[in-house]
């Protein structure tokens, strides 16, 4: 585990003062938002696959999906709620009364119900008005609650919405049973120190409740903004496998996990070393492949290059590595390139008990840094190719589309 002081927040009466819940609720939205994430699709089994996984690395809540969305969508979220898995199976729904009882029909135990909250959703969007808004999701609420489900209400855009319409409509669903809160900071406008103000402020105005967070990735704060939460007595932090969902995507569920564990000292009760594996099924299944610099699952977190690094390492693992690789799942990767050094070559020679004289390292060394500098950057530009026109039009292409609507026979008029 290496040495806890080297990792651990260096002003401990600060740490102690934010004294995060020490039961966290991981509710993970992979199979639900991060499936929203453009050009990505599981199937039934896929899903099944996904969640047996998350079941296995201990998430206590899955989002399985949205019932009504499709008759597979359905088929999904019901396989998963007979699969016997030890996790919690949750689905959502709008505030709709046909969404919920495709929920109540599917066979989970818990639901999440969601509105928009802000006025450019009910002005543009729903075209509704704040008391319309109300009465749907008080309505919505109730019928679940009368189902026998735990409900969790959600409102999109939680953080861009007039302060005492959220403080009027987090009352109204709470007064008619609403089990758990979630506040949504849906387009990630939200920065760790305000997103710690209006926290405070909705459990000023709301009074205490079990309070969770969803946080998108569109200015890169989604992590630290759920790591705030947490501090402001979150208790069910959403995450996504890889970080994936609409956009810039979801809190990420390696990073918030192994955050909460090693820089917060909390225990999660997550297998973390199989959060590697878990990366890989998603990557594969998503599509979706995972960046080389991506916070501990990427290929990249726990490889040296650089001889500075290599040799830190190598004498203490700990100078340039917070924790264990064998702690998520990975195992450590000595690079050899342009910016490689003899300490690296050293160690790579003990794999076959070799040993070089200086000079043999000198020219073994003078070998290597020709060979990264003169390295074909066409397979890379190739695959970065290929990633781009795979994913700069997921989903139905405009052929394919076109051809549907000429299937139907509907008019259009061709440029």
């Amino acid at each position: 585990m290496g040495d806890p002081e080297l990792v651990a927040d260096y002003h401990p009466q600060t740490a102690q003062a934010r004294r995060i819940p020490t039961r966290l609720v991981f509710w993970d939205e992979t199979l639900r938002d991060g499936e929203q994430m453009p050009g990505v699709h599981f199937s039934p089994k896929e899903k099944l696959r996904i969640a047996e996984l998350l079941s296995a690395v201990g998430i206590p809540l899955i989002d399985a999906g949205i019932p009504v969305v499709s008759a597979e969508e359905a088929e999904a979220v019901r396989w998963l709620a007979s699969a016997g898995l030890r996790s919690d199976i949750l689905a959502s729904a709008r505030t709709v009364p046909r969404d919920v009882e495709a929920v109540v029909d599917s066979g989970v135990r818990h639901i999440a119900v969601f509105i928009a909250a802000s006025p450019v959703h009910l002005r543009f969007k729903l075209r509704m008005s704040e008391d319309e808004v109300v009465r749907a999701a008080v309505e919505s609420v109730r019928r679940a609650k009368e189902a026998g489900l735990h409900v969790a209400f959600v409102t999109e855009d939680t953080v861009r919405a007039r302060f005492d319409f959220v403080e009027r409509l987090y009352r109204a669903v709470v007064a008619v049973g609403a089990d758990r809160l979630v506040v949504a900071d849906t387009v990630g406008v939200m920065t760790p120190l305000t997103f710690r103000w209006y926290l405070d402020e909705f459990i000023r105005r709301i009074g205490p409740a079990d309070l969770s967070v969803h946080c998108h990735n569109d200015f890169g704060l989604a992590t630290a903004n759920t790591l705030t939460a947490l501090e402001a007595g979150a208790t069910a932090p959403h995450v996504c496998v890889n970080g994936l969902g609409e956009r810039a995507g979801n809190a990420s569920l390696e990073e918030v996990a192994v955050a909460v564990e090693r820089l917060y000292g909390v225990r999660t009760g997550l297998r973390l070393d199989r959060l590697y594996e878990l990366s890989q099924l998603v990557e594969e299944l998503s599509g979706v492949p995972i960046a080389a610099n991506k916070a501990l699952v990427g290929y990249n977190a726990f490889s040296h290059e650089a001889g500075i690094h290599t040799h830190g390492v190598l004498a203490h693992t700990l100078t340039y590595e917070p924790i264990q690789p064998e702690e998520v799942g990975r195992r450590r990767e000595l690079i050899l390139g342009k910016h490689t050094g003899r300490a690296a070559l050293v160690e790579k020679l003990k794999e076959r008990r070799a040993r070089a004289t200086d000079a043999q390292l000198t020219e073994l060394l003078a070998r290597i840094k020709q060979r990264g500098e003169q390295a074909s950057k066409q397979p890379a530009a190739e695959y970065v190719r290929d990633y781009r026109t795979r994913f700069a039009h997921p989903g139905i292409s405009d052929a394919e589309f076109w051809a549907m609507v000429d299937d139907l026979q509907i008019p259009t008029e061709r440029p």
